[in-house]
């Protein structure tokens, strides 16, 4: 959808200054060297779309250098891109976005651009808002050790968080921006909003932030248990760090660029961050973003899609929890993809229409006072039905719940005892570690081998100790939303690991698997989060658990071979009644069949220990 411009701006030349320097970053070229002799136009002075077809548009590209706010003598660069034409004295409010993925040569790898300019990565937001035309700035800033800046990475950590600190008082301050500024992102530069609100910093009105981390640690550890990204993540970093930038990026740019050729520790101390197994370690109480939150008040715009195989929505409701602020979400039943994005057939891939209008009209609400012109749901949810729903808040719960799963045994043998007899499964294919970051994650396919938790099921049934064992609901007698997130508690005797999971029992006995986690397991009590969830079970259904060793997705657990005693096991539900539920627009994501396509397994219902709680609206 086209936009009505809605502001004149006067044909003028912008001048602008560098932060520190005071000067616009390096020689400045003569018109006769931007327009002539081949050359393209780089931003060492205003540079427009017609003098360098990088340059989105509409905009005018100008380069700046800024110190981050801990006074370590890091300096960050950034592009920005203003209205073409705007007034010498005219201000307008700033989109802003902080991140690893701004380079001009690429975001993870080099793009094959023949020339510089700036990075391409948030173009469809761009596009999709007309927000030039709008009246809006956007600036990207890249984070210490990335693109233009110097300094060591520090994923997530206190010098990050320092730079976005830093990158917001600066895009208030500047001559062309009211001081209002709002932040974009997916992903990484995502998670960089998050930080921006945990800061609670005046000038920041807004932030947009689709499928971020909530909390930096469960990307790389469950409970203890090290995922595969725990090199491959860092290692990605380390490569997008001294990626190659453009030959005709101007001087000071280079020289930033390559930080890490003389100052190898930065890539070394990067990697070893990410070993630290221990989450109550300094290094990781001070990315817990979830608790950092508490009390904060910016207004929020956030995605998230519950079966997510990337950024997963771990610690997602404590982090809402602690937010006071307005909120606004789209949550469903989809992967790593952005409120615009469109799937090969040309759907759309969080199923929803109108991500531009509805972003737009939150930016303009909170960074120009504009009343919305149309009323949009707090948040837009889609359960596992498909089906979309408006509520005021997430997780609506009509009722909270403990249910009593009794005990049960396992051998912690990774599946050896489980997989006995069965036809061996394809091996899990995963790309290099080196390509494992926010934005680029492996496809895991389940490595269970057919008949696993049907087999499973039936020697449990028969009195052996295998690799697991199940506990099942009666069926429910009418249709129940599990939401929020489900917390299972339990005493056990033995060490190794634990995992954990809920699947939903048809009659005909497919069970489609739709929550997981896992962890390290000592003697004694242990409480365990699941992920966030919106399950809707159909009435007739039966709720199955699983516990026990660990045996498919994708950890590098160390099986003890112990037999573990579980006792007095609760599950813990946020429990929502779906009759009532208010519907709102939105299709089914492409992604959700996807997904169940994967995670349905033949699983018949067991002897039946436990009543799943109706929400008692009936």
């Amino acid at each position: 959808m086209k936009r009505r411009r809605t502001v004149t701006w006067a044909a003028s030349v912008l001048v602008t200054t560098l932060a520190l320097a005071g000067t616009l970053a390096g020689p400045a070229a003569s018109a006769q060297d931007r327009t002539a002799g081949g050359t393209t136009a780089t931003a060492t002075e205003p540079v427009t779309h017609a003098e360098n077809d990088r340059v989105p548009e509409g905009s005018v590209w100008t380069e700046h250098y800024l110190p981050s706010s801990d006074h370590s003598g890091t300096e960050l660069h950034a592009d920005v891109l203003l209205p073409e034409g705007i007034a010498k004295n005219k201000r307008v409010p700033v989109i802003l976005s902080v991140g690893p993925y701004f380079g001009h040569s690429g975001q993870t790898d080099a793009e094959g651009w023949t020339h510089t300019g700036p990075s391409s990565r948030f173009q469809d937001f761009i596009e999709g808002t007309d927000l030039f035309d709008e009246g809006y700035a956007f600036v990207m800033v890249d984070l210490r050790g990335f693109g233009g800046s110097t300094g060591c990475l520090d994923w997530g950590g206190p010098g990050e968080q320092a730079d976005v600190k830093a990158a917001i008082n600066w895009a208030a301050k500047q001559p062309w921006s009211t001081g209002a500024v709002g932040m974009y992102g997916k992903s990484y530069d995502a998670v960089t909003g998050l930080i921006g609100n945990d800061f609670d910093q005046p000038s920041l009105k807004a932030v947009v932030a689709q499928e971020p981390l909530w909390d930096m640690y469960p990307y790389i550890y469950s409970g203890g248990v090290a995922r595969p990204n725990v090199t491959g993540t860092a290692d990605a970093y380390n490569s997008i760090a001294t990626l190659g930038q453009m030959a005709d990026d101007n001087p000071r740019y280079l020289a930033n660029s390559r930080w890490e050729e003389t100052h190898p520790e930065c890539l070394t101390e990067n990697s070893a961050g990410y070993r630290i197994a221990d989450k109550r370690d300094k290094h990781w109480t001070s990315r817990d973003l979830a608790k950092m939150a508490k009390g904060t008040d910016t207004p929020l715009f956030v995605t998230q899609g519950f079966v997510e195989n990337n950024t997963k929505p771990e610690e997602m409701q404590e982090y809402l929890d602690h937010h006071k602020g307005p909120e606004r979400g789209w949550l469903g039943q989809w992967d790593h993809v952005r409120g615009g994005d469109h799937v090969s057939d040309g759907r759309l891939a969080m199923g929803r229409e109108g991500w531009y209008d509805e972003t737009l009209s939150f930016y303009d609400q909170y960074l120009k006072g504009i009343k919305p012109t149309a009323r949009y749901p707090a948040y837009s949810v889609e359960d596992s039905t498909g089906a979309w729903r408006a509520q005021n808040t997430w997780p609506a719960v009509e009722r909270s719940a403990t249910v009593a799963l009794g005990s049960g045994s396992y051998l912690d043998d990774g599946g050896a005892s489980a997989n006995a007899g069965l036809a061996p499964s394809a091996p899990v294919t995963e790309q290099p570690s080196g390509n494992w970051d926010m934005e680029n994650a492996p496809t895991i396919e389940p490595a269970a081998p057919k008949g696993l938790a049907e087999g499973q099921a039936r020697r449990q049934n028969a009195g052996e100790t295998t690799s697991s064992f199940f506990v099942w609901s009666k069926p429910v007698k009418e249709a129940v939303r599990i939401t929020g997130t489900p917390r299972l508690s339990l005493a056990a005797k033995g060490e190794g690991n634990v995992m954990l999971k809920l699947y939903d029992v048809a009659p005909d006995g497919t069970a489609a698997m739709f929550d997981e986690q896992v962890s390290l397991l000592d003697s004694g009590k242990l409480t365990v989060d699941l992920k966030a969830t919106d399950w809707t079970m159909a009435a007739g259904h039966v709720l199955a658990v699983e516990i026990g060793s660990i045996q498919t997705g994708s950890w590098r657990d160390t099986p003890s071979g112990q037999t573990i005693k579980v006792h007095d096991a609760r599950l813990e539900l946020a429990l929502d009644d779906p009759s009532d539920d208010h519907a709102t627009g939105g299709a089914r994501s492409p992604f959700l069949d996807t997904y169940l396509r994967q995670y349905t397994v033949d699983l018949p219902a067991g002897p039946a220990s436990f009543t799943m709680p109706s929400t008692g609206r009936h």
